[in-house]
């Protein structure tokens, strides 16, 4: 069990991690599954429930879970599996008109071959508790509990941490690295002078959880995994965590005082008449489009929201973090294993601030029209007006808001566009390169994902029988570089190869595409320093074939 004492600070550890929520945790879970000794300080003993906040697992975030071996997992503890409903539905209330609706959103529902797996509906704290559970199986790695950072100390070779604990205890542990996942409220973040750049939305927000038994029965508008509430009265956004009683919602416009006066009320209206219902928990907030001026200093590094907070409209902000996690994750174990040059790390924030900015601005977009832009007279009228109010308001929400639902361009299609170790390409046959980007996803011949057979480190994926691999596996081989060749053959072979526009691809360990031709390279070890981040170990740079 996860330690709630000093007993298992230890006076060094590779990689210490403040913080452990979501973001954290993934990131102890990415280096430990490379064996990196990584250490865990989190305040909080139980994972909270009265707060789920984030609820959306995007198709990116369960691949990730599918390489550490927990997709299945997490699906099986999620209270609402992803058959369970796949639609959006706008309406005046519980029991009211229905406006308009998107079906398949979110990446819950298969796209054929284009991922691997769907999303899936899931409150945050699902997700801690699985993560948690995976990071103590996860030799060396180690969560200690009621403890928290509370100093950051950077030295020519190592962080020096402060832990305190409980009654103002204080421990000091030493580490090559420090990631800095401690939220908005982050000392890490403080300690090496970042800050926030950007702007804070005016309007205030209620959240809430409530239960409401039998709710369900008066529900018109059948399963789904949001309802967005147009009405005067509770101008909402609500949803269920269970397919019982259990539902969270978000008063728009509505302060804390207001909130916490009329919960009931704003219940009462978000369901569309007096029902039964008890708040289990509250949480008022305001909006923020903000991102770090920079994520590292030396030896220490900031992820998830201690680095960047965006609307949670589209459900991106967690996900993001998540990707963080990765990033960072596997650059920092390349360099602790002694195949990671001086410019790997450097990648980091040069990779991951472009997606960080999109999905900030995205999320910003998809905040412009919320159910208070939404309202309209005569909404609920049986009239003619009501007919037409209906049928406008139908229109404007599938006008302004189906990218918020439909946003697989945005959660698949994030390239790396400038980043010191994916050598730049030309253009292929389809105008663009896949150097960058997430490899395509296939499934193979029974089902099996391509993914299932990429290495957990490097992969050189060849495509053609005829091609010779030798030189990049010799090149890896005396950088120290752990590889793994995986081929495919036959006519999908063929027909993948015209889609990348190239017989081989080296693949990272996060599954982007790092480097493609049709040859090996006639510089192989060239290629392979650009892509470990030692460049300038090569006396010339590489020129593709």
């Amino acid at each position: 069990m996860p330690s709630t004492d000093d007993k298992r600070l230890p006076p060094h550890v590779q990689v210490l991690i403040a913080g452990g929520g979501p973001v954290g945790l993934a990131a102890a879970v990415e280096l430990g599954r490379r064996g990196v000794d990584c250490l865990v300080v989190e305040p909080r003993v139980t994972v909270s429930r009265a707060r789920p906040r984030c609820k959306t697992l995007n198709v990116r975030t369960m691949e990730h879970l599918r390489r550490w071996g927990l997709a299945e997992r997490l699906r099986q503890r999620a209270p609402l599996p992803a058959s369970w409903a796949q639609d959006v539905v706008f309406c005046t209330s519980l029991t009211g008109r229905e406006l308009s609706r998107f079906t398949g959103v979110l990446g819950l529902v298969p796209d054929g071959s284009r991922f691997a797996e769907i999303g899936q509906q899931a409150p945050q704290y699902v997700l801690e508790e699985v993560l948690r559970e995976a990071v103590e199986e996860t030799s060396p790695g180690r969560l200690v509990l009621g403890s928290q950072v509370v100093g950051v100390s950077h030295g020519d070779d190592l962080v020096t941490v402060t832990v305190e604990h409980g009654a103002g205890r204080l421990t000091t542990v030493t580490a090559d690295y420090v990631v800095g996942c401690d939220g908005p409220r982050s000392v890490v973040r403080d300690e090496i002078g970042a800050r926030y750049v950007g702007e804070q939305a005016l309007r205030p927000n209620f959240g809430m959880v409530f239960e409401s038994p039998g709710l369900w029965e008066h529900v018109a508008h059948g399963p789904a995994v949001q309802y967005w509430v147009i009405n005067a009265t509770a101008p909402a956004l609500v949803g269920p965590l269970d397919r019982t009683d259990t539902w969270w919602a978000i008063g728009f416009g509505v302060d804390r005082e207001t909130g916490e006066n009329d919960a009931q009320q704003i219940i009462d209206g978000v369901a569309g008449r007096p029902i039964e219902a008890k708040v289990l928990s509250t949480d008022p907030w305001t909006a923020r489009m903000q991102i770090v001026d920079r994520m590292r200093h030396g030896r220490i590094f900031l992820a998830g929201d201690a680095a960047h907070l965006n609307p949670p409209f589209g459900g991106h902000g967690l996900n993001t973090g998540i990707g963080d996690a990765v990033d960072l994750g596997w650059k920092l174990a390349a360099v602790l294993e002694g195949w990671g040059g001086p410019d790997i790390l450097d990648s980091y924030e040069s990779e991951r601030r472009p997606v960080q900015e999109r999905v900030i601005r995205e999320a910003t977009a998809n905040m412009r029209v919320l159910s208070t832009e939404l309202l309209a007279d005569n909404l609920e009228a049986d009239d003619e007006a009501g007919a037409q109010a209906r049928q406008a308001a139908g229109r404007r929400i599938q006008e302004t808001k189906k990218a918020e639902f439909h946003s697989l361009d945005l959660v698949l299609g994030l390239r790396t566009a400038a980043s010191p170790i994916v050598p730049a390409e030309p253009e292929g046959q389809h105008g663009t390169t896949w150097a960058g980007a997430r490899l395509p996803h296939l499934f193979l011949e029974g089902g099996q994902s391509l993914y299932d057979l990429l290495g957990t480190d490097m992969t050189l994926l060849a495509l053609a029988p005829d091609v010779l691999v030798a030189a990049v596996e010799e090149a890896a081989r005396l950088r120290g570089v752990p590889l793994t060749v995986a081929r495919l053959s036959g006519p999908v072979a063929v027909e993948y190869a015209k889609l990348l526009g190239a017989r081989l691809a080296l693949v990272r360990p996060d599954q982007v595409v790092a480097w493609l031709g049709d040859e090996a390279p006639q510089d192989a070890l060239a290629l392979v320093d650009i892509l470990i981040g030692d460049a300038q170990r090569s006396e010339k740079a590489f020129r593709s074939p």
